[in-house]
C-alpha cells in the first residue's frame, strides 16, 4: 500500500497539486488483501463507451481526484470522515476502451472485491451505465438494494438510439434483474423532455417513486430527501448521483445538461443526509466531463465535494450507531409515485 503523505511527514501538510494522485491523499492500493478491515474504498471507473451525447467522462476519476483537498473536519457536521473512517483509494478498474462489455465486467469485479471485504465502494464514474455493475456487485452480496437516484433523467429506458445497454438504461436493467427493489427506489430532480409516458407508466406499475424538480422547489430539499429516506427504509441501499441533476450553472461539464436543476448546496445536504440515515452499501458519482485541471474544474470540484458529503454521512452514521442514538430529519408524508 502506498501512503501519498509519507514524504511530507515532518515537513508539513501535502499541497493538493503535489504527490501521487489519490482521493484526498488517502493510501492507495490495487491489492484486494489491503481491503480487509476498511470502511470505504474509492474506485475509479474511467469509461464513456455507452454515452449517447457528449463523451469525456473517462477523464472524470482523475479529475475528481485532482480536485480533492486534504482531509479535515466538516465545519457544519463537526466530523472528520478521514479521521473516523478507514479509507483507501483502490485505484481504477482495468477498463478496456471500445470494449464496453469487458469494461463493465472489470468494474463489477473490482467493486465486488471491495464489497467482499466488507467495505463500502464509492465509485468515480464514468458514464451512468456504470451503475449497473456497481449496484449489481452490491446486490449480489446483500440482496436487492434500495436506490436513491439523483438525476435529470430516469435512466429507465429500454433502449437509447436503438441500443439496449447505454447510460440511459441501467436502472431498467437493475430493476428487471431483481437487483433493485422498485418499491424502495426513489428518483430525485427529474426535469426536461425525456423519457416519455411509456417509461413513467412502467415505473408506476412497479412502485418506483419519482420526485421532480418542482417538488424540490415547492417543498424544499429537506422535505424531499426525508420522503426519499422513508420510502427506501431499512435494509441495504445504494446511492447514485448523476452530476446533471445540478443546474448547469453549478456543473457545466456534463454530457446532457438541462437548465433548471438543483443547487449544489441542496445536493450536498441531501447526499449527506442520505448517507447518514440509510444503510449504504455502495455509491457512485457519474457523468462528469472535466474541462480544466484540479479545483479549477467546477464540475469535478462539485463531484469531489459530493463524495466528501457521502463520506461525512457514513461517518456520522457510524458515530451514531456507536453511541446507540437515533435521529435525523423529521419524517414527512410518504410520497406517491408519479405516473
Amino acid at each position: 500500500m502506498i501512503d501519498p503523505l509519507q514524504r511530507w511527514r515532518g515537513y508539513g501538510e501535502k499541497p493538493d497539486f503535489a504527490g501521487p494522485l489519490s482521493f484526498g491523499g488517502v493510501p492507495m492500493t490495487q491489492d484486494p488483501r489491503d481491503l480487509e478491515g476498511l470502511d470505504v474504498a474509492i474506485v475509479g471507473a474511467p469509461t464513456d463507451d455507452r454515452v449517447s451525447d457528449r463523451s469525456g467522462t473517462r477523464f472524470a476519476p482523475r479529475a475528481i481526484r485532482a480536485a480533492s483537498c486534504p482531509p479535515g473536519p466538516h465545519l457544519e457536521a463537526k466530523v472528520d470522515a478521514f479521521a473516523e473512517l478507514r479509507i483507501v483509494d483502490f485505484c481504477d478498474a482495468p477498463v478496456l476502451p471500445a470494449d464496453a462489455v469487458r469494461t463493465h465486467q472489470a468494474i463489477a469485479e473490482t467493486v465486488g472485491e471491495v464489497v467482499a471485504a466488507g467495505a463500502i465502494p464509492i465509485v468515480l464514474g464514468g458514464d451512468h451505465s456504470i451503475t449497473d455493475p456497481d449496484a449489481r456487485a452490491c446486490a449480489l452480496r446483500y440482496g436487492p438494494v434500495g436506490l436513491v437516484h439523483f438525476d435529470t433523467h430516469t435512466d429507465t429506458g429500454t433502449e437509447v438510439f436503438g441500443v439496449g445497454e447505454s447510460h440511459g438504461t441501467p436502472m431498467y436493467r437493475l430493476v428487471e434483474a431483481g437487483l433493485v427493489a422498485p418499491e424502495r427506489y426513489v428518483q430525485i430532480g427529474l426535469r426536461g423532455y425525456w423519457p416519455g409516458e411509456d417509461v413513467f407508466a412502467w415505473q408506476a406499475e412497479r412502485g418506483i417513486t419519482s420526485l421532480f424538480m418542482h417538488d424540490v422547489r415547492e417543498r424544499g430539499i429537506r422535505a424531499v430527501i426525508a420522503d426519499a429516506i422513508e420510502r427506501v427504509g431499512s435494509g441495504p441501499a445504494f446511492l447514485t448521483v448523476d452530476i446533471d441533476v445540478l443546474d448547469p450553472a453549478f456543473a457545466p461539464g456534463t454530457g446532457t445538461p438541462e437548465p433548471g436543476g438543483m443547487s449544489l448546496s441542496d445536493l450536498l445536504l441531501a447526499c449527506r443526509e442520505a448517507a447518514t440515515r440509510l444503510e449504504l452499501v455502495g455509491a457512485d458519482i457519474v457523468e462528469v466531463i472535466p474541462t480544466a485541471i484540479g479545483s479549477a474544474d467546477v464540475t469535478a470540484l462539485a463531484a469531489e465535494r459530493i463524495v466528501r458529503e457521502i463520506l461525512t454521512g457514513i461517518a456520522l452514521r457510524r458515530r451514531t450507531a456507536t453511541a446507540g442514538v437515533t435521529g435525523g430529519l423529521e419524517q414527512q408524508p410518504r410520497p406517491q409515485s408519479h405516473p
